[in-house]
């Protein structure tokens, strides 16, 4: 019948026009900002900093290898290390970064940066409101903007967050594996060491044979 796909197409578009008002799956429009649909676990805006326990200074997880500035493609992230260090969770004294900023006003949410990272400092937020009127300052996040502790990590992203944390407790006790038997290792070896006799010295008492001693030669003539 002449038409007839026509007649489909407009038939599919009034049934899904007048479900939108009646079936659950269908009510897509929320009154934003007061409501607000949750965002899936993979969303992604910009980068942030983790840190661990209370302090963002002492468990910042960053140590400044600036693998992440090296690789991003917009050149958004900045990185100063500082001259001394600071133990990691492992108990390893490690650099820190005494400046990081991230421009994300050029940044490209591409999450390269958070893929190199080999010390899992770095992950990507969901904030996604910072509109500001202010071009350059207001879009250049310092280091303390951008710190989180791991309790927002595992909010934003559990799954990965639960990933992350089981790896890092199995590298924490397998580091202080190493260093316990590393311990026990010395001890022996200081005992073993306290244990052997030392070797006499040449010339001393003891079981060193010494040849006899000539006789004395007296000058003169035989009687």
């Amino acid at each position: 019948m002449l038409g007839e796909g026509i007649v489909q197409g407009l038939v599919e578009t009034a049934r899904n026009f007048f479900g939108s008002y009646f079936e659950k799956d269908r009510l897509t429009t929320v009154q934003y900002p007061e409501q607000r649909l949750p965002l899936p676990e993979a969303s992604r805006v910009f980068p942030f900093l983790l840190y661990d326990g209370s302090d963002p200074e002492a468990g910042l997880r960053c140590v400044a290898c600036q693998i992440c500035e090296k690789e991003c493609p917009p050149r958004c992230i900045h990185i100063d290390k500082s001259k001394d260090k600071k133990p990691d969770f492992v108990g390893k004294p490690q650099f820190y970064p005494a400046v990081f900023n991230i421009d994300v006003s050029v940044c490209m949410s591409c999450q390269i940066c958070v893929e190199v990272c080999p010390f899992d400092a770095i992950r990507m937020d969901k904030v996604f409101e910072l509109s500001t009127d202010d071009r350059f300052g207001g879009l250049l996040y310092t280091k303390q903007e951008l710190s989180r502790p791991n309790e927002y990590y595992q909010k934003i992203h559990p799954v990965e967050a639960a990933e992350t944390d089981e790896r890092r407790v199995k590298e924490a006790a397998e580091a202080k594996a190493r260093a316990v038997a590393a311990q026990a290792a010395a001890k022996a070896k200081a005992a073993a060491a306290a244990a052997t006799p030392a070797a006499p010295a040449a010339g001393s008492s003891g079981n060193v044979a010494t040849a006899p001693a000539k006789p004395a030669e007296t000058k003169g003539t035989p009687p």
